[in-house]
């Protein structure tokens, strides 16, 4: 069950930074945690905190710091899931100034969702021409994920339902409507085929993929473990590659020069955060939910 406590002021102690939270963002991936969907791979006790995405102010700094000062502006993301908070420690590593033209919001919901998308697109080494298929191609990584296959070069072809299609369109994506008979409008779509396929939704798509004809090097899924370890597809975690407050920099980087865009599809106060849940797990949001303590 959710709900929102009082514990300690927490305490910096060396390499570590005491974050005032402006904003905090919420992943599906955390309510899978919570319910033990994901004890394999996140193993869990509780009570427990929750959430990694954060932006926020600089309240304290530990011994050792000195990227960073009282009063900064950050964003990044927490190891200890402890994000959703009003203040959070996190090592000064996983930090990176926060620019003056992102909001809150976005700069506190990016890292889960950005660095996912960024592994997912950078995995499967997309060239000029190629053709991508995105599932849930509006959603927090999915919305991501397209535009950075884009900036790749590739032809995107965007799977979401049809109140998403002209956000897609002026993303330079082609949009399709899943459901039955998705296989025959994706091939309508691509009519040389289809070389990539990323699932950051789940549920069959690794199969449609193949069905495809993709090859299983160049299927990248986000949600689906079980059919992953069955085909051998790939499950990129987002940072492999490169350290994450990197890749977050390089993100917000992006967004600064108008080459990305984060939608927030709701902002909830932190004590409204089982609410917050309820609309993310109903899958159907565009874009980031965000909760502001």
């Amino acid at each position: 069950m959710l709900r929102v406590d009082e514990v300690n002021r927490p305490v910096p102690e060396s390499g570590q930074v005491l974050v005032r939270v402006k904003a905090a963002g919420i992943n599906p991936g955390e309510a899978a945690i919570r319910t033990g969907a994901m004890a394999d791979i996140f193993p869990s006790t509780f009570p427990s905190g929750q959430g990694s995405d954060l932006a926020g102010v600089v309240a304290e700094v530990g011994a050792g710091v000195d990227r960073f000062v009282v009063g900064d502006e950050v964003m990044g993301f927490s190891e200890r899931r402890s994000a959703q908070a009003e203040l959070v420690l996190v090592d000064v590593d996983n930090l990176t100034p926060k620019p003056d033209s992102i909001s809150w919001e976005v700069a506190g919901g990016l890292y889960v969702a950005g660095a996912t998308a960024w592994g997912a697109v950078h995995s499967l080494h997309l060239d000029i021409g190629e053709t991508v298929v995105i599932s849930a191609a509006a959603g927090g990584v999915g919305s991501l994920a397209v535009q950075l296959a884009r900036r790749a070069g590739a032809t995107v072809i965007g799977l979401a339902s049809e109140h998403h299609h002209e956000w897609l369109r002026t993303h330079g994506v082609i949009p399709v409507a899943y459901g039955d008979g998705v296989a025959d409008r994706i091939k309508a779509a691509a009519p040389s085929g289809v070389d990539a396929f990323i699932d950051t939704y789940g549920g069959g798509y690794v199969e449609l993929a193949l069905a495809l004809g993709v090859a299983v090097e160049r299927i990248d899924t986000i949600a689906d473990f079980a059919a992953a370890a069955r085909y051998g597809v790939k499950t990129e975690p987002g940072t492999n590659a490169r350290p994450g407050a990197e890749v977050l920099a390089e993100l917000a980087a992006l967004i600064v020069d108008g080459h990305l865009e984060v939608p927030i599809a709701n902002v909830y106060p932190l004590t409204q955060v089982r609410q917050a849940y309820t609309e993310l797990e109903r899958r159907h949001t565009h874009g980031k939910i965000v909760l502001r303590p």
